[in-house]
């Protein structure tokens, strides 16, 4: 198995050499002395890892020919990670050189073993965004527009919309919000018999109740006041494509009579109207209620819900997925700088752990509105847990001892319950699982008033 490639640059030979040799039994060593040899064997051989002192001959007192040839390595591969050499007095360098997209800095003198734990970290964060780059080649599917993921949940998705695409069957698809229940929709469209027809949407809980009808089933002119003209409704605009019902829990119970028996008889009759006509479509439907206990409740009609769910296709929340988030906030982080003309940020470790460590309750909605945000405000080429607005979520913990974080994370859970309830002792203990006693004991200790 080939070994990683490192290029040393530095002017002063004895510090190749020393370099050379503490780092030759893990990495493949390559060493240049100036801007011009550098390149040269960078090109050829494109390492994963560079160290490099920013000052080079012809001026090696001087930074401008480091700084130059940082801004070359950058712009050649992105993903190469530089470890910039500076003196202690030259902090404002290091961190003008992370700024224009260096991974790390180290100060002289050097220590070879923080050196290795450096070099070490940065080049699993290459990895990474390796592994990033084949993940995108596995999911790049076309037909899957705006569909990613390597993780088994999201490759079963992928293979129901594969069987359900190219028959005529109702599907239900259910998930919380932000799990891309729409994309799964279009996928579905774009797949089947029907690609060529129109894809119609309409969120049942985002229109009045006293409009809903009309929105579904359109009205004749005159129906009511405000009708001046005959409207089609969204079910006849869909003729021989796609509509998709989404939030379909949130139909009326009136409203779901009326759309059983256009799903039993495949017509609709506007509001106002006598004629009954007749309407090719394929219904899909979205969800992220539980219809199952809404039916108990008498919220849901069964026949109803049996004529939707003939194929019920489940997405994952996004923390069941983890695997996912870097392929997806990578893809994210790609839109939104080329949207926004931005140099690509890169990822390290403490953004990639509050990714990974985040329970993201938008899912991957809320992922992407924050990689959004991130890009437009994040100052520089990386990206720190506070672009994201992730800071607070576990890295607050992270270098209190066990104790002092097991009580920091207790008083928080105890307020924000508090605050859930409005102060209410009874329904905070229940919902923490302890009981009146305790809580009371557990706020004297931890200085939480009520």
């Amino acid at each position: 198995m080939d070994r990683t490639k490192i290029l040393i640059i530095d002017d002063e030979e004895d510090i190749r050499t020393q370099m050379k040799w503490a780092l030759a039994t893990d990495y493949d060593v390559l060493e240049a002395e100036d801007r011009a040899s550098a390149l040269a064997i960078f090109d050829e051989n494109q390492p994963a890892l560079v160290t490099l002192d920013l000052g080079l001959p012809p001026h090696s007192q001087a930074v401008a020919e480091g700084f130059r040839l940082l801004d070359e390595i950058v712009h050649r591969d992105g993903g190469t990670k530089v470890i910039v050499i500076t003196g202690r007095e030259e902090r404002q360098h290091a961190l003008d050189a992370i700024a224009q997209g260096a991974y790390d800095y180290f100060s002289k003198p050097i220590v070879i073993e923080e050196l290795k734990i450096t070099l070490r970290r940065a080049l699993h964060v290459h990895e990474l965004e390796r592994e990033h780059k084949e993940l995108q080649g596995l999911v790049s599917d076309d037909s899957f527009e705006g569909l990613l993921g390597s993780s088994p949940p999201m490759q079963d998705v992928f293979a129901a919309v594969r069987r359900v695409a190219t028959t005529d069957a109702s599907v239900l698809l259910c998930g919380e919000s932000g799990t891309g229940k729409e994309l799964v929709a279009r996928a579905i469209h774009r797949r089947g018999t029907r690609k060529d027809g129109p894809f119609v949407v309409i969120n049942c809980g985002a229109i009045p109740e006293n409009l809903l009808e009309s929105e579904l089933f359109g009205h004749e002119k005159g129906a009511f006041t405000g009708a001046h003209t005959q409207r089609k409704g969204r079910i006849e605009t869909a003729h021989r494509g796609t509509l998709l019902l989404d939030e379909i829990g949130e139909l009326p119970l009136t409203l779901q009579v009326k759309l059983l028996r256009f799903l039993q008889e495949h017509n609709v009759e506007r509001v106002g109207g006598r004629q009954e006509i007749q309407v090719d479509v394929r219904v899909l439907a979205a969800t992220h209620m539980d219809l199952e206990q809404a039916m108990k409740d008498g919220r849901f009609r069964e026949d109803l819900y049996y004529r939707l769910a003939v194929v019920t296709v489940k997405l994952p929340a996004l923390r069941e997925r983890e695997e996912d988030v870097l392929l997806l906030a990578k893809t994210f982080l790609q839109r939104y700088a080329a949207e926004n003309e931005k140099p690509l940020p890169t990822l390290n470790q403490a953004v990639t752990r509050a990714l990974r460590t985040h329970r993201w309750p938008g899912n991957v909605r809320e992922l992407e509105n924050r990689i959004k945000r991130a890009v437009i405000m994040a100052e520089g080429k990386r990206l720190k847990p506070e672009d994201l607005e992730l800071a607070s979520s576990f890295l607050k913990y992270e270098r209190a001892g066990l104790r002092e974080a097991r009580e920091a994370l207790e008083k928080d859970m105890v307020q924000r319950s508090l605050a859930r309830n409005r102060g209410n002792i009874t329904h905070t203990a229940t919902e923490l699982g302890i009981s009146r006693p305790t809580l009371y004991e557990l706020m004297e200790k931890l200085g939480v008033k009520k």
